[in-house]
């Protein structure tokens, strides 16, 4: 049986499977709880992370996606590191991209996003989506089975973000070929140093938005790099580049891992199937649910660049802090029987897998709509899913692997079996 109080979070593959009687154990002791290897405060209720996650004069995000890994290279002193912080973030993992930036930095940086998702091209961005939904599963609908991350879900979301970038057509079988399995992020394996999976998608958008400086064309990429930052300056190519990558790196593979638990509730409860199915409307709800019980994203980290009180615990600068946007969600000072997947739950929108404040996703919009129109398609498309035994074991005590990660939450492969419907 692990011990909770002394089990490494970080390391333990104890805990990969279902890490949620570990963090109901934190939150039974304190919402903000320190563990012991490593010193980073945990946070796993509900209010706590949110008044984390919004306050980004307090907390900086700098440490987003390595946590404790690699150590700090400097040592907090004082009762304001900012300083420190600005002196030493070339030194942290992923300085270049977004999601470890801080405002006013961060706000430039997302000015180029926003720049991009917006209703008419999300609207056509659709279009795509419905017509790319049915391409993908005829590649292996005949089959009557599949490994369905693999066979629709990666691609799928994939070729989503391409599209939206304006990515050429000629690029997406090379974009399957490098993403659709890329490595995993904050791996529990040996050495725990976070990879950056965005280094070749670099090299690709820096070719393609010089192209578009030089020669502009009537597309999404030449849009992208002629737009300006909310001063009128214009951004270095570079820095265009990493907001396409990020699109890729922070939506392609978190969507991917929603569709892979969608698709997960809906073969180990045939009810919630059968409720689908007799009422499309749900479908929403359903992914919302679905995102309340299996969030993307495990654990967000943030350093504390001043002396601060959460949940009633102080903090000194330098803390180390650790969302945990799972646990938050299952909160039942929040959500009345938090472990129950429940499609008539009144709060449903009230999770937090997107986050919160500054660092919102903004791909949410995007994400939301390829989960409804990825299940209104399989299920035009295919009759009576259900998980396949030869893989995973019987229905009544079915088994799971989910992928040996800290930051990420999702299952690393999902055998099904189904009727074609043509």
């Amino acid at each position: 049986m692990t011990d909770f109080d002394t089990v490494d979070y970080f390391t333990d593959p104890a805990l990969v499977p279902d890490p949620h009687p570990y963090y109901d154990h934190l939150r039974a002791k304190c919402p903000v709880t320190q563990e012991p290897n490593y010193g980073v405060w945990a946070v796993t209720g509900y209010e706590e992370a949110i008044d984390v996650l919004r306050d980004s004069d307090t907390f900086s995000s700098c440490i987003a996606v390595g946590g404790p890994f690699p150590p700090l290279p400097f040592t907090p002193e004082g009762d304001d590191i900012t300083g420190q912080i600005a002196a030493h973030r070339e030194q942290l993992p992923m300085h270049e991209h977004m999601v470890t930036m801080d405002p006013p930095d961060h706000t430039a940086a997302r000015s180029l996003l926003n720049k991009l998702l917006v209703p008419s091209r999300l609207k056509e961005n659709e279009e795509f989506m419905w017509k790319l939904a049915d391409k993908q599963l005829d590649e292996f609908l005949d089959d009557g089975k599949c490994e369905f991350l693999s066979a629709y879900a990666k691609v799928f979301t994939l070729l989503v973000i391409a599209d939206l970038l304006g990515v050429p057509e000629e690029y997406h079988e090379e974009l399957r070929v490098n993403l659709a399995g890329g490595p995993t992020v904050g791996s529990i394996d040996k050495e725990i140093v976070p990879v950056n999976p965005l280094e070749w998608l670099d090299n690709l958008f820096s070719e393609l938005i010089s192209d578009r400086r030089s020669n502009p064309r009537d597309d999404v990429l030449t849009s992208l790099a002629q737009a300006k930052y909310p001063d009128g300056s214009t951004p270095e190519v570079i820095d265009v580049v990493r907001t396409a990558t990020f699109l890729f790196g922070a939506g392609q593979e978190t969507t991917a891992k929603l569709l892979g638990s969608a698709m997960q509730f809906m073969v180990i409860r045939p009810d919630l199937q059968d409720a689908l199915r007799a009422d499309r409307s749900r479908i929403p709800v359903f992914i919302e649910e679905t995102l309340r019980m299996q969030a993307p994203v495990k654990s967000g980290f943030r350093l504390a660049k001043k002396p601060v009180e959460i949940g009633d615990v102080p903090l000194e600068a330098g803390s180390l802090v650790m969302v945990c946007p799972g646990a938050a969600n299952r909160d039942p000072r929040r959500f009345e029987n938090p472990h129950v997947f429940d499609l008539d739950r009144a709060n449903f929108r009230e999770h937090m897998a997107f986050g919160r404040g500054v660092h919102t996703c903004p791909g949410s919009p995007l994400a939301r709509v390829e989960g409804r129109v990825s299940l209104e398609r399989i299920l035009d498309r295919m009759l009576d899913i259900r998980i396949d035994p030869d893989k995973h074991g019987s229905l009544t005590d079915p088994t799971f692997d989910f992928e040996p990660t800290f930051i990420l939450r999702g299952l690393t492969d999902l055998h099904i079996t189904y009727t074609p419907k043509y």
